[in-house]
């Protein structure tokens, strides 16, 4: 693929994606298999489609966003809250909760951390991100404890009955034993530095505040060209050279949503390819009447085969990176922990 303007603009836009900004990208327009056309395929393959096409992610109607904190001490001990919820009652759990509408996902997260804990945070890094099904999203974060009081007995209300730095969890009734993966990424991460073999991990990354109508996966993908041995990504060239975009179905699990999209790209014969992780997310609330919460995740897909063995049936290319980022890139490829974990529950 040549070099020029529009492809050179390729590179800047990846380059926006690792350094967590937004691209300016109008999603809608740049959509490269929307609902309607999911709702168009599966018809034609005599599909009744599940989800309609004019499904918009509204908070509270039509999308759920958790967001949860793994917070850690200078004693490695973990922060915890006692649920005061009839339902788990004196039961343990992560400071966490469902995102409220107007809150980006760090409002969230430092809300639901002091209500329930006592404790000022600041944010400072997503840690995972959980799915199930295409309409609820859990965002898992990390960060500093900047002041409050820890909350005792004698301030329990409807939030939490306490809080405490825990040290073995093991002693503690727990509300759900999901949480305890997500403890270890906390710990993980938060001794990155400090292991005997220090791991190449992704950067401190929080969503990048850009407002997108419904939900989308931007695809970064790359593959190897056997003959160069050159590091190419996948363009789309739908109107303008962008990144391949499609739009979450609310009732697929996001790895269904992905294959399907693959499918219309490379066609029934999928190459073998994997989901590296989250490179970064975008979310901002729209503004009043808030009409939508639509998220964009970006995601690092990997293929095995080399370019030569690939075929494409889309309206995609592939553009050899640029030394300089081909170099980058190849660092995030070479370590599992360099990017944001996603775990598709559903």
């Amino acid at each position: 693929m040549p070099q020029t303007n529009a492809t050179d603009a390729i590179e800047q836009k990846l380059l926006g994606i690792l350094a967590a900004q937004d691209l300016g990208d109008i999603t809608q327009e740049l959509c490269d298999f929307s609902l309607e056309e999911q709702n168009a395929t599966a018809e034609a393959q005599g599909i009744q489609p599940s989800a309609s096409a004019d499904y918009v992610p509204v908070l509270g109607k039509s999308v759920t966003y958790i967001v949860a904190c793994v917070l850690f001490n200078e004693r490695d001990e973990v922060l915890m809250m006692q649920e005061a919820k009839q339902s788990c009652a004196g039961k343990w759990y992560l400071p966490a909760g469902r995102m409220e509408k107007g809150e980006t996902i760090c409002e969230a997260a430092v809300r639901e951390v002091y209500e329930e804990t006592g404790l000022n945070v600041d944010a400072t890094t997503l840690l995972a991100i959980e799915v199930a099904g295409g309409s609820w999203f859990r965002f898992v974060l990390t960060g500093r404890v900047t002041g409050g009081i820890l909350k005792t007995p004698a301030q329990a209300d409807n939030e939490s009955l306490q809080a405490k730095w825990v040290s073995r969890l093991s002693e503690l009734p727990l509300r759900a034993n999901d949480i305890l993966n997500l403890i270890d990424i906390g710990r993980a991460y938060n001794e990155r530095t400090t292991a005997p073999q220090p791991l190449m991990y992704h950067p401190e990354i929080l969503p990048t505040k850009y407002s997108h109508h419904k939900n989308y996966l931007r695809v970064v993908a790359v593959i190897r060209k056997r003959a160069t041995n050159s590091l190419n990504v996948l363009v789309s060239e739908k109107n303008v050279h962008h990144f391949p975009t499609v739009e979450v179905h609310p009732q697929r699990s996001l790895h269904s949503t992905l294959r399907k999209f693959m499918i219309e790209l490379f066609g029934a014969e999928l190459p073998q390819h994997r989901p590296h992780g989250i490179l970064s997310v975008e979310h901002c609330p729209s503004p009043m009447p808030y009409t939508s919460d639509g998220i964009c995740l970006n995601v690092l897909v990997v293929f095995r085969p080399p370019l030569e063995e690939v075929a494409l049936i889309g309206k995609c290319t592939w553009h050899e990176l640029g030394r300089p980022l081909e170099e980058k890139l190849a660092r995030i490829l070479s370590s599992k922990y360099s990017t944001i974990p996603l775990n598709v529950i559903r």
